[in-house]
């Protein structure tokens, strides 16, 4: 077995700062998330950032912490975590967000009404920078 390969949390945070961006391109993505209005906290353990969700768009997404800032939930993984799961096809047990919670690679903590309640459109969003690992590869 091969062991993964080690990434910056540098190259981390640029993928997600792309993420917004990504989305715009996929308004089947935005309509699912159409009623979705809220702020949370989703990125790398140490380097997070503070997300705002309007009508299923990435309206802001801020460097954390943010003054003042609050959230409802957060979701943060370490960056082996992004990595593997935005490999064009993740390994077993690398492949969900949730999944990587009970691998302990990722830690899910707030309130998770929201995230549950738009379990898919979060799945998809984060998933959105496994595109540009295709087109890396």
């Amino acid at each position: 077995m091969t062991s993964p390969p080690t990434v910056s949390e540098a190259a981390i945070a640029e993928a997600f700062a792309k993420i917004p961006a990504l989305l715009e391109q996929n308004l089947g993505l935005i309509r699912r998330g159409r009623f979705l209005e809220c702020d949370c906290l989703l990125g790398p353990m140490d380097r997070a950032f503070h997300v705002s969700v309007r009508a299923g768009r990435i309206v802001d997404l801020t460097p954390a912490p943010v003054l003042m800032g609050s959230w409802r939930f957060a979701y943060r993984a370490t960056p082996q975590a992004w990595s593997q799961y935005w490999q064009p096809v993740p390994r077993p047990g690398w492949h969900d967000l949730l999944s990587l919670t009970k691998r302990g690679e990722a830690v899910l903590e707030g309130d998770l009404h929201p995230f549950m309640a738009n379990l898919q459109y979060f799945k998809d969003v984060l998933a959105l920078p496994r595109a540009l690992a295709r087109v890396a590869a």
